[in-house]
């Protein structure tokens, strides 16, 4: 790109930028300026981001922050800030802050004043949803479900939500989440979306009870996207 169109760089502010889900090339012109300009990056995978980096040509400082360090590592990020150098953050996939420790950091650097800046991009949901087949004038994102603790009641507590629900899920819980999902839904219209702009790309729709059953019989890898319908209108009133 010409330099005199490249995005200017502020010191003393925190970028928000979106990374690529899957396919390196699904970032855009300003996350590039913004990555080839700051003076810190903050990443959730040092070696991940890395990779990312290398494909594009930038050479930045590279620093960890995630989820098991964020409390050590945020106050550092904000002296950085506060001395007047620039930090992007990025998460190893998509926008930071959503289903990530990016959330902790962007909330000190509001406590802190300091100027924060959202640089536009991938996420998976809006994507899964597409895909999906199912309605998207409502819809509400739950991020991941409870690991252990209080799957029931949390799967309970939406059984009456009238939205369509996203879920992000692990490869390793998916079979017991679409399991509870069955049991406190009941066999409601749903899609898995797994692989997003990968090579094996691949969105599975159904029901929960069919979606169920095939998970007994085949093994999907991959971070999965979950898409189930809201409970219908026809639903709420024979419950009213």
């Amino acid at each position: 790109m010409d330099e005199q169109h490249r995005e200017s760089v502020h010191g003393g502010t925190l970028y928000v930028v979106a990374t690529p889900i899957g396919n390196l090339r699904d970032i855009t012109l300003r996350a590039l300026d913004i990555l080839g300009g700051v003076d810190v990056i903050a990443a959730e995978d040092t070696r991940h981001s890395a990779q990312l980096l290398r494909h594009y040509q930038i050479e930045k400082r590279l620093i960890s922050f995630h989820d098991h360090n964020k409390s050590r590592q945020a106050p550092v990020l904000i002296r950085y800030l506060q001395q007047g150098d620039s930090v992007a953050l990025i998460s190893d996939a998509g926008t930071p802050g959503i289903s990530d420790p990016g959330f902790f950091l962007i909330r000190e650097a509001i406590a802190n004043g300091i100027p924060i800046v959202p640089i536009p991009g991938a996420t998976a949901l809006v994507p899964a949803l597409i895909l999906s087949g199912l309605p998207l004038h409502r819809f509400v994102f739950e991020g991941f479900p409870p690991a252990r603790k209080g799957r029931k009641t949390y799967f309970n507590r939406l059984k009456d939500e009238e939205r369509t629900l996203i879920f992000y899920e692990s490869p390793h819980r998916l079979v017991r989440t679409i399991t509870d999902l069955l049991t406190a839904f009941g066999a409601r219209r749903a899609a898995i979306v797994r692989e997003l702009t990968k090579k094996f790309e691949e969105v599975i729709r159904g029901d929960l009870h069919s979606l169920s059953e095939l998970l007994q019989q085949r093994k999907l890898k991959g971070e999965c996207v979950i898409v189930v319908e809201g409970k219908s209108e026809k639903q709420v009133k024979e419950n009213s």
